[in-house]
């Protein structure tokens, strides 16, 4: 059965047992996705007195301990605070909407003088100023960059140099409004800039006009299968007080519910 949700005077159809998880999991090991030279995801037993938390290991219960680094293990959902020394720009506060229409786009990085593969404003305006979506301006941008080899999924990126998207179109981004930026890519913004985070400043109109509401969810990874369009987007995170957090986003395809 089909659920309804309305959106700028139009209905959209969606159905909900047909959720499309665009996350990353987060497992222990060095075979999961990295990037910023955090250390690999961490699962510890606890141990209190004579209570192991381990059934494997004799215990009642699995009771364990989770070490991780939002920014550089899986799927994350930043906000604002992730550049402000700012107490309330915590991700918990910021983010208090979970369901977005998005638009879904594929794009291909072009090569820079510098070497650098980069994410360019023209193509991503493009793709999102043409076909028959064209006239419905989303609220999330889900970008999917071209080639999309499975090794996103655990693909070492500290030291690479990883692709990431010129400031324009975070700019572009900000001002048509669209307020969740997703993308499988480890940062917006070049591995090593100086510390100047042109695109995160960009996106977030940080610190003249800010965009409170607004968030970035890096190392998404859309499968080959999902096509270009519009979606339902679930933008699903966990209650933690910190800029960032483990997230799960997920798409429902969307259809003319007239």
């Amino acid at each position: 059965m089909l659920a309804t949700y309305p959106y700028q005077g139009r209905p959209f159809a969606f159905d909900p047992a047909a959720p499309l998880d665009i996350s990353l999991p987060l497992a222990p090991g060095a075979g999961q996705v990295n990037c910023f030279w955090a250390e690999p995801v961490k699962f510890e037993v606890i141990r209190v007195g004579s209570f192991v938390g381990s059934v494997a290991q004799g215990g009642s219960t699995n009771y364990q301990r989770v070490h991780l680094t939002p920014h550089g293990n899986g799927t994350h959902t930043e906000c604002y605070g992730h550049i402000s020394a700012e107490p309330q720009a915590t991700l918990d506060r910021c983010l208090r909407r979970f369901l977005f229409v998005a638009r879904l786009v594929s794009v291909q990085a072009r090569p820079q003088p510098n070497g650098d593969e980069v994410v360019l404003l023209e193509d991503v305006r493009r793709e999102l100023e043409s076909g028959p979506d064209a006239n419905l301006w989303p609220e999330a941008l889900v970008l999917r960059t071209l080639p999309n080899h499975k090794s996103k999924r655990t693909r070492q990126y500290s030291g690479t140099n990883p692709t990431y998207l010129e400031p324009a179109l975070a700019e572009y981004l900000a001002a048509h409004h669209i307020e969740h930026l997703l993308l499988d890519l480890p940062s917006v913004d070049r591995e090593e800039d100086g510390g100047q985070l042109l695109a995160h400043h960009a996106f977030w109109q940080y610190p003249a006009a800010t965009r409170t509401a607004a968030t970035i969810t890096e190392l998404i990874f859309v499968p080959d299968e999902v096509e270009d369009g519009l979606y339902l987007l679930n933008l699903q995170v966990t209650s933690l007080a910190l800029d960032a957090s483990p997230s799960k986003p997920i798409l429902y395809a969307l259809y003319d519910g007239r």
